[in-house]
């Protein structure tokens, strides 16, 4: 994994990159055949962690937050394309991401994201020492909302980009940091303007229950052979809503994305494997590869090595900056 941001990306493998939020495990399934690059940064307080990364490679993206920890979060830069849920993601967006549920986005390649997750009792504690007259802390208010003319949002927008500084200089932050930052998240997200919040339209918000539907399906048959039928059957539309939906969400046909995910699972799988316990065959079949030189090839164009090196290597260990 590499250390610094900005133009000095370099390849990485999924576990590390699963694993940089460090309290739970992000998985990543490309989008595209482009070796994934990133650069990412961390860093740990008592109470707090720090991250800002940098992708040069579109991909789909779901954690779980454990259900004491919340996020919050800046879009430096995002490129047309890019969501969370559906809802379209721009640049100079903040975002909230409370312990409720399983949150699934997609960045564009090039995007610049920095984020802090903290205790969910410390956000609640900072609620109440700025009296905001907010007896719970609205997910609605807080989840995305557009940084524009206020002098809240120019406060938020100035507090990540030093966050995101420091983090490339390998200077230390500090508690009070957490505290101005969350201070600045909360004032800025509670006064944002109607027209600040994005909207996810019918069409999308349709388009997202198809795709998420259908992975679902992808997800529980990976062993199987998948059709288009069943893809269709499993969605509950036509085969031509079907892939206006995936080129809509991800830029991919359905079975170009059935690809992507056994590949990118098979990978996951293999980085964590013990080499004496299991064989690339066993992970491949497992994925629904069936095609062991394909698979092969296909894996060493996207990884850079042949799936025997992957699991040959000890299991990742948890991401360290």
């Amino acid at each position: 994994m590499t250390v610094g941001i900005g133009d000095n990306t370099q390849s990485c493998d999924l576990v590390s990159l699963g694993g940089a939020l460090r309290v739970c495990e992000m998985e990543v399934v490309l989008l595209n055949s482009a070796g994934p690059q990133v650069a990412v940064e961390s860093q740990a307080l008592s109470e707090a962690i720090f991250c800002s990364g940098e992708t040069n490679f579109s991909f789909r993206g779901r954690f779980v937050l454990p259900v004491d920890w919340c996020m919050i979060g800046y879009i430096h830069h995002t490129c047309d394309g890019s969501w969370c849920h559906g809802t379209e993601l721009r640049t100079g967006m903040a975002f909230t991401v409370m312990p409720e549920g399983i949150s699934e986005f997609m960045l564009r390649v090039g995007s610049r994201v920095s984020a802090m997750l903290v205790p969910l009792e410390r956000l609640r504690r900072k609620v109440a020492e700025l009296d905001l007259h907010q007896a719970e802390i609205s997910a609605r208010l807080l989840s995305l909302f557009m940084l524009s003319g206020s002098d809240a949002a120019r406060d938020l927008a100035a507090g990540f980009e030093r966050v995101r500084e420091r983090l490339t200089s390998g200077s230390a932050l500090s508690d009070d940091d957490v505290d101005a930052l969350l201070a600045s998240h909360l004032q800025a997200g509670l006064s944002a303007h109607a027209e600040d919040r994005p909207q996810c339209t019918r069409g999308r918000r349709t388009h997202y229950m198809i795709v998420q539907r259908v992975e679902q399906f992808m997800r529980a048959n990976m062993r199987q052979d998948i059709y288009l039928s069943e893809m269709c059957n499993a969605a509950g539309v036509s085969e031509r809503a079907l892939r206006y939906a995936f080129e809509d969400l991800l830029g991919l046909s359905p079975n170009r994305y059935l690809s992507m995910l056994r590949l990118c699972t098979a990978c996951r799988s293999l980085s964590l494997s013990d080499a004496s316990r299991r064989s690339v065959k066993s992970v491949a079949l497992s994925c629904g590869l069936w095609d062991l030189s394909r698979f092969a090839d296909h894996y060493r164009r996207v990884f850079g090595e042949l799936p025997s090196d992957t699991l040959m290597r000890a299991p990742a260990l948890e991401f360290a900056s």
